[in-house]
């Protein structure tokens, strides 16, 4: 438990910080869910609207630390493939 000063600010910065990369993290995969679902429905265009879309967001997550951005780079290219893939 945080006893001086000091370590109970730090675990109150902490809780916050925890809550905005939580929102951040949950707002990106809603992104890369669109994504995901315009690719199994096999839309073409839809999907490549929504990687359009997704990809800002996926790369401001890297920018904010919630991200690293080898893991971002990654996502980005494997779903872009799958969309190219599209029939």
């Amino acid at each position: 438990m945080a006893n001086s000063p000091q370590s109970k600010k730090r675990a109150r910065q902490a809780d916050r910080r925890l809550a905005v990369n939580k929102a951040r993290r949950s707002r990106i995969r809603t992104f890369l869910k669109k994504v995901e679902e315009a690719i199994a429905t096999g839309d073409k265009s839809a999907a490549e609207t929504a990687l359009r879309t997704a990809q800002p967001e996926l790369m401001r997550g890297v920018t904010k630390g919630v991200y690293h951005k080898n893991t971002a780079a990654r996502k980005m290219s494997r779903l872009s493939s799958r969309v190219k893939a599209i029939a």
